[in-house]
C-alpha cells in the first residue's frame, strides 16, 4: 500500500513534467508503474498470510524497509532520466525523503521542472513521516494495534493523543496541508512564481531544505521571502502534537510546553549571539548605506542562519555561505546542528526535549551532593518524565555521539579532511543538509568517495528515525525475537 502511494505522487509529478513538456515524463511515468507493480506484487502476496497481528519487532523491520524501498523506487526518476551512478541516485533520494536536503547536484537550476518538483515532493512525503501519511491516506491500513505508528514516530511524547491512530493522523495530515498552503500563498505573494512557491512550501514545512535554484533561498534576494521561511520553519519545528491540541481548542496546552519554551529561548539567544558577532566579523561583502541597514541585514541573517539550522532545514539566505564567515561561527553551527528542533516535529537533531531532561538530570545530580536523603524526580512541562525516558535519552545522546566520531573516522580515512568529515556527520546524522568544509552551502557531495556516500546515506536514515528503529535490526536479539 506504501510503494502504491508513492505511485501516486511519481503519477502527480509525471503530470508537472506534461505541463512544462519536458523530456523527464517517461521516467516518472515508468518509476510511478514500477511502484503501482511491486506494491500490488507484495501485497496479492501479503493477503495469503494467516498471521496478521504485528509484532514489535515486525513494526521496526516494516518501518525501515519502508523508507529503504521508498528510496529505492524515488531514485529511479534520476537514474532513468540521467544515468545517475547508483550510489549518486540513492543518497539524493534517500536525502529527499528523510528531509537532510543534502545534495549531489553542483547545477540546481539545470535540472528540469519535473525533477525539481519530485526533489520538493519527496520531502513532503518524509517530512511527516511515511507511516503517518499511509495511515492518513489510507483507512485499510489503520492497524488494531499502534506498534508500526510508534516505530515511526519515536522520541519521548509527554502527551497522550487521541486513541485512534488514523484519526490523529488525518488531522495532524490536515494541519501539515494547511501550513503547505498557508506558506505557498505567502511565498508566491512574493518574488516567487506558482512553481517555485509551492516547491519551497513542500521544503519548508517539511524542514528539508531542498531548493529549485542552486543559490537556494539567496536566489530571490528577498528579506519577505527570509522572513517568510523562518516563520515556517520554526513553527515546522515544534511538536505537532501542540498544534492537535489547538484544534481541538485546548491551547493550555500549547502555551505551557516547556521544549517550545526551551526552544524559543535558544533560538532568541543564539541568534543574538551571531548578530552580535556579525559586527566584528561581517558576514557579507555588500557595503550597507547606513547603520540602519546594516543592523537589519544583521538581524536577518543571524535569525535566518540559526532557524534553518536549528529547524534542520538547511537552507541557504543571501549571505548564504557560512563557511566563508570565519571559524568563530563554526562551532555554534555545528551545536545548532546537533542540537536540532523539537520532539514530533518535522525537524531533526538530538531534540530539545532530551537535553531538557540531561541539563535538570545534571542539575538535580547536584543537588543530591549536597542533600544525598534528597529525593528528587525530573518534570517536564509539569510532567514527571519516568526512569525510562531518563535512560531512553541519555542512551541516545550517547550513541549520537558515537556515531559522529564514527562517521568522523570513516570520512577522514576516505581522505575528507576533518573538518568536513566531523561537519557532514553531524549534518546527515542531524538531517540538516549542509554542513562544513567542502560539504558547505555553497558545495555538494558529489566528490565524496561512493563508500561515504552509502555510510551518509545510512546516517540520514539512523537519524531521521531516531536511531533505536533502525539499529535495533542489527541487535540478534531482535532476530530471535522476529522468528
Amino acid at each position: 500500500m506504501l510503494l502504491m502511494m508513492e505511485g501516486l505522487m511519481l503519477t502527480i509529478t509525471f503530470l508537472v513534467s506534461l505541463l512544462y513538456a519536458e523530456d523527464d515524463g517517461l521516467a516518472f511515468l515508468t518509476s510511478a508503474l514500477m511502484a503501482f507493480a511491486v506494491g500490488s506484487t507484495l501485497k496479492s502476496i501479503g493477503k495469503k498470510s494467516t498471521e496478521k497481528h504485528l509484532t514489535r519487532a515486525d513494526s521496526f523491520l516494516v518501518v525501515t524497509l519502508s523508507w529503504v524501498l521508498f528510496s529505492i523506487i524515488g531514485m529511479m526518476p534520476f537514474i532513468l532520466h540521467l544515468r545517475m551512478p547508483l550510489a549518486d541516485a540513492f543518497f539524493e533520494a534517500m536525502s529527499g525523503f528523510t528531509t537532510t536536503g543534502a545534495t549531489i547536484f553542483a547545477d540546481i537550476d539545470g535540472l528540469s521542472h519535473g525533477l525539481r518538483f519530485w526533489r520538493s515532493m519527496m520531502h513532503w512525503i518524509g517530512g511527516l513521516g511515511i507511516i503517518v501519511f499511509s495511515v492518513a491516506l489510507i483507512p485499510v491500513y489503520e492497524m488494531k494495534n499502534s506498534n508500526v505508528y510508534s516505530a515511526e514516530v519515536t522520541g519521548l511524547e509527554l502527551d497522550k493523543l487521541k486513541p485512534k491512530i488514523g484519526a490523529t493522523a488525518r488531522r495532524t495530515l490536515s494541519i501539515y496541508f494547511l501550513f503547505t498552503t498557508i506558506c505557498a500563498l505567502l511565498l508566491w505573494a512574493g518574488p516567487m512564481d506558482l512553481y517555485d512557491a509551492i516547491c519551497h512550501a513542500m521544503s519548508t514545512v517539511a524542514t528539508g531544505g531542498f531548493s529549485t535554484h542552486t543559490e537556494s533561498i539567496g536566489f530571490f534576494h528577498s528579506a519577505y521571502v527570509e522572513y517568510v521561511c523562518v516563520a515556517f520553519m520554526l513553527l515546522s519545528s515544534l511538536n505537532y502534537s501542540l498544534f492537535y491540541y489547538l484544534s481541538i481548542r485546548r491551547p493550555q496546552v500549547f502555551l505551557r510546553n516547556e521544549e517550545m519554551h526551551a526552544f524559543f529561548y535558544t533560538v532568541g539567544g543564539i541568534a543574538l549571539i551571531f548578530f552580535l558577532m556579525f559586527f566584528k566579523w561581517p558576514h557579507t561583502e555588500i557595503q550597507a548605506d547606513s547603520l540602519l541597514h546594516t543592523i537589519s541585514l544583521n538581524f536577518r541573517t543571524a535569525l535566518f542562519h540559526v532557524s534553518s539550522i536549528i529547524s534542520s532545514t538547511g537552507f541557504a539566505g543571501e549571505s548564504f555561505d557560512y563557511v566563508k564567515w570565519g571559524v568563530p561561527f563554526w562551532m555554534p553551527t555545528l551545536v545548532l546542528m546537533a542540537v536540532g528542533a523539537c520532539t514530533g516535529s518535522t525537524g531533526g537533531g538530538i531534540k530539545m526535549v532530551r537535553l531538557l531532561i540531561c541539563a535538570k538530570g545534571a542539575f538535580n545530580e547536584f543537588t543530591k551532593m549536597l542533600h544525598p536523603r534528597a529525593v528528587l524526580g525530573i518534570r517536564i512541562s509539569g510532567q514527571v518524565i519516568s526512569n525510562d525516558n531518563v535512560r531512553r535519552a541519555l542512551a541516545f545522546i550517547f550513541i549520537y555521539l558515537i556515531l559522529v566520531v564514527i562517521g568522523t573516522f570513516v570520512l577522514t580515512l576516505l581522505g575528507n579532511d576533518t573538518e568536513t568529515s566531523l561537519g557532514s556527520s553531524i549534518s546527515m546524522l542531524s538531517n540538516i543538509g549542509p554542513a562544513m568544509g567542502t560539504t558547505g552551502p555553497a558545495s555538494n557531495f558529489a566528490h565524496i568517495h561512493d563508500i561515504g556516500k552509502w555510510l551518509m546515506s545510512s546516517y540520514m536514515l539512523v537519524g531521521r528515525l531516531e536511531i533505536f528503529t533502525v539499529l535495533l535490526l542489527f541487535m540478534p536479539r531482535f532476530w530471535k525475537e522476529y522468528k
